[in-house]
């Protein structure tokens, strides 16, 4: 095969099954440091809903007929032992651990589904941390380290 002086060979200027560059996505590689960092904040902030909702004050009211409802103590604990693990996690991500990117996979999705169940509670934070969530699985699905190595 000859080509013109000049111009790149096809292999070299096109990624795998000649769609494009090889590069990794700028947003996708950005966007998982940026996903570690939304999971520990996120984590961080999940734990202190879960000492709100562990406290005997006022700050979440009881909710009326809700079909996923349980009581305060219970979203307590759920948010307060799901926001340390999120934590962690967000830190394995950081440090570039394959764990930490296939659980953060995972708790951003059962994170999503909390915060789903949780909007009566905090109708905007919950619909905030949906959104983050969705985010992180999207980052850490389209990067891949590999490529940058």
């Amino acid at each position: 095969m000859t080509t013109t002086p000049g111009s790149t060979p096809p292999s070299a200027s096109a990624g795998a099954g000649g769609r494009g560059p090889a590069t990794p996505n700028a947003w996708a590689v950005g966007g998982a440091t940026f996903a570690g960092v939304l999971m520990a904040v996120n984590g961080v902030f999940s734990v202190f809903e879960g000492i709100a909702a562990l406290a005997k004050d006022d700050v979440y009211l009881p909710v009326g007929d809700y079909t996923f409802k349980f009581n305060l103590t219970s979203w307590g604990w759920i948010h307060l032992v799901l926001g340390v693990i999120v934590f962690v996690v967000g830190v394995g991500i950081l440090k570039g651990a394959q764990w930490g990117r296939i659980a953060g996979v995972v708790l951003a999705a059962v994170t999503v589904l909390i915060h789903f169940l949780w909007l009566p509670y905090q109708p905007l934070w919950a619909l905030i941390s949906i959104a983050i969530g969705v985010f992180v699985i999207w980052a850490l699905c389209t990067d891949r380290p590999a490529a940058r190595i």
